[in-house]
């Protein structure tokens, strides 16, 4: 854990400062905080749903809110939301994913059980070769694994060779196309004989050939080299119409189907990832050149928007800096939290002086704090709306004649004519509620022609 902290303190210092710089400026910048907060988190390239997550966060938990909102509380927002993004879902883990690159249970292939094989992709200048070569080495030196990787590129001129020098200083073998065996899907074959043979290997690592994900014919050798590993490591059989036995393919198999990604390029790989992920099916991500870019926010918008797990990054040029990925450490990591964002200590609970490796743990608590406060006020309005609506429902709704509002009668009013006539004058009667006889327009006429 401490080293892949300082990996990732190291890997990750261009994509911090720039992050760290651009939210201190959201902060002290004197504008709209949260447009401002919008523009360095889209500039981190973080993704636009994971933006939209962390500003509904922050508005939910600002509102009616009487406390400050510090700087802490913006660093214990984005922890927690990040965290959560880059966590496995429930529909990843019912689909088999899983953070970890899987490996084959059961029977060692020394017991008389299958190798693991992990079938690598990606397009060309993604640090797929380079990768393959560090994880041989991993497995070898700590797993203690028996290690054979497939040079299946044979379109890439020069690829076979950059195996095999990677072969040579992860100190494990490599086999290799030859006179009878040319093809990717031929090498694939030949390599998975000798995998599964007297020499029993652990693992078995495939490259293939890196071309963009629209080249069909590309894509179209990766299915074809996918259903090989399928029917060569078929476990059972089935009985045609023709009473032939056939092999069953085998669809446990490769145990990993991992996509190597470039940091720098971020989410412009996001395309060719989808359409990859649709035809061959893709189990994981492996993010490579994490230490040359600033663009380490796209960790979180690939693994999201293409619902796939990160399992491996790369945050160096030596044959020791490929990693596991540590959801927690990596955005401790891009945020300068703790040990993994390269701090050494920090002010405690109670103004006591904390180890960084605390640090994460005071943030996590004081976004429980935020969110439980914000629970209890959402509870206290709903209770102060309900008690108001009540009150309202005990005041008479209006005065007028009877009981009715004013000018509006009762169905028991509409059978008295009086009342009636007196409403449809505006409600106006004598002292007794009868209404006034009409004046004599008349009377007046006769006089005056009396006068006469």
């Amino acid at each position: 854990t401490q080293q892949t902290n300082q990996a990732f303190a190291i890997g990750l210092a261009k994509s911090r400062n720039r992050l760290l710089y651009d939210l201190e400026d959201a902060l002290n910048g004197g504008g709209d905080f949260l447009e401002d907060l919008e523009d360095a988190l889209i500039q981190a390239d973080l993704g636009l749903a994971t933006v939209e997550d962390v500003l509904g966060e922050v508005r939910s938990l600002r509102t009616d809110s009487t406390t400050i909102f510090s700087r802490d509380d913006l660093r214990s927002i984005l922890r927690g939301k990040l965290i959560e993004a880059l966590e496995v879902t429930e529909e990843q883990a019912e689909k088999g994913m899983c953070r970890n690159v899987k490996f084959e249970e059961g029977k060692s292939p020394a017991e008389g059980g299958l190798p693991t094989v992990l079938f690598v992709m990606g397009a060309n200048g993604m640090g797929k070769t380079t990768t393959i070569g560090k994880l041989a080495s991993r497995l070898r030196n700590e797993g203690g694994q028996k290690v054979l990787v497939a040079a299946c590129d044979t379109f890439r001129a020069g690829a076979v060779e950059q195996l095999e020098m990677w072969a040579d200083r992860a100190e494990v073998d490599c086999y290799g196309p030859n006179e009878q065996q040319k093809s990717p899907a031929a090498v694939l074959y030949g390599s998975l004989d000798r995998a599964m043979g007297e020499e029993k290997y652990d693992t078995l690592i495939v490259d293939t050939s890196g071309r963009l994900s629209n080249n069909d014919a590309l894509t179209a050798e990766l299915a074809k080299m996918k259903r090989v590993i399928q029917k060569r490591m078929s476990v059972a059989t089935e009985e045609g119409a023709d009473g032939k036995t056939t092999p069953v393919p085998n669809a446990d198999v490769p145990h990993e189907t991992l996509l190597v990604i470039d940091a720098a390029q971020g989410r412009m790989a996001l395309e060719s990832a989808r359409q990859w992920n649709d035809e061959i099916g893709l189990t994981g991500l492996v993010l490579t050149k994490l230490d040359g870019s600033a663009r380490g926010g796209s960790v979180v918008a690939v693994s999201r928007e293409l619902g796939i797990p990160v399992k491996l990054i790369g945050v160096g040029e030596g044959i020791d800096d490929l990693r596991d990925f540590d959801p927690e450490a990596f955005v401790d990591g891009l945020l300068g939290i703790g040990s993994a964002g390269g701090a050494k200590a920090s002010p405690g609970l109670g103004g006591k002086s904390s180890g960084a490796a605390d640090e994460g743990k005071v943030l996590a608590a004081r976004l429980k704090e935020m969110r439980k406060a914000r629970d209890e006020r959402a509870k206290t309005l709903k209770k102060e709306e309900k008690t108001k609506a009540g009150a309202k429902a005990k005041v008479p709704v209006g005065v007028g004649v009877g009981s009715s509002p004013a000018g509006e009668l009762t169905f028991q009013e509409m059978d008295a004519p009086a009342a009636a006539a007196a409403a449809a004058n505006g409600g106006g009667g004598g002292p007794s509620g009868v209404p006034r006889k009409p004046k004599n327009k008349n009377k007046k006429k006769k006089k005056r022609k009396g006068r006469r």
